[in-house]
């Protein structure tokens, strides 16, 4: 049989997830390009090896998330609360839709999810997004301070992300609704201590948590 041409990275990456979920992941890349019938040499043309492919597949998460906001027209004009809300909204429909994948992905690792190394690429990208996204922060009149508060004000985004993710993973509710719960609380939370606001919402945090035993507590 005539080996398959025109191999693109969206094939070969739909590929290596269904391999993944129906017999796990490949002993090797020549195991694999010979299985779905393609050249070696082709899968090198677009990843050096089965780790780039991973990251670049949470990377995909990201970019398609971002390219869907904007083609919402009135995203442009939303709040940058709202834009976050709404990035993770999507977000999450898109790992939902994957979520066999994810769960054989990340449940494989008992380390700390901010340590993964699959996950680099998509924080790039939404540390790209968040500095984006016009977060309100204080001018200390002094470059170095304000790239200091650029850089934990990103970070602690990054953060909220791995933890609504971790949620997300141990969900159990119908359609991910204690998610989306987790996602309003946590994205109210974090702008209220940025306004120096009243803690009730961040208290209001801690207690959805404690009610749902949250891996994180």
């Amino acid at each position: 049989m005539a080996k398959k041409k025109n191999i693109t990275q969206e094939k070969i990456i739909e590929w290596y997830m269904n391999t993944v979920l129906s017999s796990g992941q490949p002993n090797s890349i020549f195991s694999f390009t010979k299985e779905n019938n393609f050249e070696e040499s082709e899968f090198y043309k677009h990843f050096s090896s089965f780790e780039s492919l991973e990251k670049t597949v949470f990377r995909i998460f990201a970019k398609e998330t971002i390219h869907l906001l904007h083609k919402t027209e009135a995203y442009k004009n939303y709040s940058p609360k709202d834009k976050l809300l709404s990035f993770y909204f999507t977000f999450f429909e898109l790992l939902t839709v994957n979520r066999s994948y994810v769960l054989v992905q990340l449940k494989r690792e008992k380390t700390d999810f901010s340590k993964l190394k699959v996950l680099q690429e998509l924080r790039t990208e939404f540390i790209h997004f968040v500095n984006e996204i016009s977060l309100e922060k204080i001018d200390f009149k002094n470059d170095k301070i304000n790239k200091i508060q650029d850089k934990t004000i990103a970070e602690g985004y990054w953060m909220q992300l791995l933890l609504i993710l971790r949620f997300w993973i141990e969900d159990e509710s119908t359609n991910f609704e204690k998610t989306d719960l987790f996602i309003e609380k946590s994205v109210k939370a974090s702008f209220d201590i940025q306004q120096i606001a009243p803690v009730k919402s961040v208290i209001d945090l801690a207690k959805f948590l404690w009610k749902e035993k949250s891996p994180m507590l």
